[in-house]
Order: C-alpha cells, then sequence, then structure tokens
C-alpha cells in the first residue's frame, strides 16, 4: 500500500490517499508509469475512515489488474477538515482532484460516496460507475430519515443519543437499527470502549453535515436524464429496502444505468471479509476489456 496526498482545488484542503496495486512496484506513490491501466478511486461512506475499505480495495485490485485509490474523505485521518460552507460540492471537487491527480478513470462509491459518485459524474465525464446503496435523494424521499434530533444531540455533545438517532433514521446497523432508543444509547455506550465505536463517535459531527448536504442536494429524477456515465447500482439483499428503491427508479428513468441486488449482503458489504461483492463490481468494471475477473 501506497500512502501519499492530493491538494484540493479550492487551495486550502489536502486529502489523504492510499493506493493498492496488484504487483508491488518501485513507483514514486500515487504515480502511474507509462503501462499501467488507469486506476479506480474508491469513495467510502459516513462514520468512517477509508482504512475499513482496505481489504475490499485490494481485493478489486487483484481482480482488475488495475490500482485502486481509496482516499480519506474530509474530516477523518490525516485529511483535511470539512471546510466552512462544506456541501456537496466540496466532495465532487475532491473526487475529481483525487482522479486527475491518480490517473483514475472508473469510481466505486458506498452509501454517502455513491451519492458523491454520482454527483460528480453529473459534473465530469467518469468512465464507469458503480454503486453500493447509494444514499440519494430524490424529490424529497429521504426526509424522512432525516431526524434534527441528531444535530441537536450532537452540538449539545450528547453523542450516545445522536448515534441512536442517526442509527434508527437510516437504518443501516441490520435488525439493531429496531430496537428502542434507550437500547441504541447503550450499545453507543458500549461500543464506545471499542477503537470503531470510539471513532464512529468522533465522526459524528461530520455525519450531521453530510446528511445535511444529501437534503440540499435533491434532485427530481428528470435531473439525472443527463447522465452519460454507464452506471451500475447495486443494492444489498439485506440493506434497508429504500437503498433498492431508489437505485430502481434511477434505473428505470435513465438508460445508463443498471440496478441489481447482491443477495445476502447488508448496508456495510464492502466492509465484510469475502470477495462475492468485489468480484461483481470488478465484472461490471472490466466489461469491454481483454481479461475479466474470475471468482
Amino acid at each position: 500500500m501506497e500512502t501519499w496526498t492530493v491538494e484540493t482545488d479550492d487551495n486550502s484542503g489536502y486529502l489523504e490517499v492510499h493506493t493498492f496495486r496488484p504487483t508491488a512496484g518501485g513507483s514514486i506513490p500515487g504515480a502511474s508509469s507509462a503501462t499501467e491501466k488507469p486506476g479506480v478511486v474508491l469513495v467510502h461512506g459516513t462514520l468512517v475512515t477509508d482504512s475499513l475499505y482496505w481489504p475490499f480495495a485490494r481485493n478489486l485490485s487483484v481482480l482488475l489488474g488495475r490500482p485502486v485509490h481509496s482516499y480519506n474523505r474530509r474530516g477523518r485521518g490525516r485529511s483535511a477538515p470539512q471546510p466552512p460552507g462544506y456541501s456537496a460540492a466540496t466532495e465532487t471537487s475532491d473526487l475529481l482532484s483525487v482522479m486527475e491527480a491518480s490517473g483514475s478513470t472508473d469510481v466505486v462509491g458506498h452509501s454517502y460516496g455513491g451519492f458523491v459518485a454520482l454527483q460528480a459524474a453529473l459534473r465530469a465525464p467518469i468512465s464507469r460507475l458503480v454503486t453500493y446503496d447509494a444514499a440519494v435523494s430524490l424529490s424529497g424521499n429521504l426526509n424522512g430519515r432525516w431526524r434534527p434530533q441528531l444535530e441537536a444531540a450532537v452540538t449539545a455533545g450528547q453523542l450516545d443519543h445522536g448515534w441512536a438517532h442517526l442509527v434508527q433514521g437510516l437504518g443501516t446497523a441490520g435488525p439493531i437499527s429496531y430496537l428502542p432508543l434507550g437500547a441504541l444509547r447503550a450499545i453507543s455506550i458500549l461500543s464506545a470502549k471499542t477503537r470503531l465505536g470510539s471513532e464512529m463517535r468522533g465522526l459524528l459531527p461530520t455525519a450531521v453535515l453530510e446528511m445535511r448536504a444529501i437534503m440540499d442536494a435533491d434532485l427530481d429524477i428528470q435531473d439525472y436524464s443527463g447522465l452519460k456515465t454507464p452506471t451500475l447500482m447495486l443494492s444489498g439483499g439485506w440493506s434497508p429496502a429504500y437503498f433498492a428503491e431508489i437505485a430502481r427508479q434511477l434505473a428505470a428513468a435513465v438508460p445508463v444505468v443498471d440496478f441489481a441486488i447482491v443477495p445476502l449482503q447488508f448496508h456495510e458489504g464492502p466492509l465484510r471479509p469475502g470477495k462475492q461483492l468485489a468480484v461483481r463490481i470488478a465484472r461490471y468494471l472490466a466489461q469491454g476489456t481483454a481479461n475479466a475477473p474470475s471468482p
């Protein structure tokens, strides 16, 4: 794995990037050789850092025979904080900066990262795009998922209360999401004793801004009619149903969008062990190339 930094186009930000290549090489971190195939950029979801995606990125790189660049979005790792006036435009510009610096043509986005990737595809050319449980707001369909109590709790420093409202509102934690708020607060207190739980609590303020960015970028289905990027929207068979419904609507209305369910997969599919999801994504990205990946 190579670690390097990309400067953002607002002249005040920087992004920590981790690059995985199918074979070890002696190249400068982040740089592509003249004979190397164009890379793929991986955009992670909310409440996490990109480190949880490293096994997935490594698998994808080996399957494709191409470099995969996973970066920490603003507000985590060694990347810059979320700036004043943070919005979806901030994230899309950052993604395009990573693509340009890494020489990448394709994008894979998970959850909020899928939202960012679709927004970027509306702004600039992307060769191929895959999303998994993309968190896209269509005509206000996610308004009911946003809970003002989340922002109020985070502002008051009541992070356990805020985490409970986020999990219950989004429903992305599987059966746990349907527990009463009191039980969810208790789980938050217990999980905060772990490294991952503590990290997630610390990222709650970024989640507030990211949820607002999704709501502020709400579009009608026809606004995606100009999408030119061949796109595969995937949803886990055990993910909350609203992700699949969003993808179905877009696939029905936009000719370049395809949709499929990945059986036996939860919302956090890219973070779980196994290669099933990576193989599915690699096959789509490899269409039209000489070597399609094998299971």
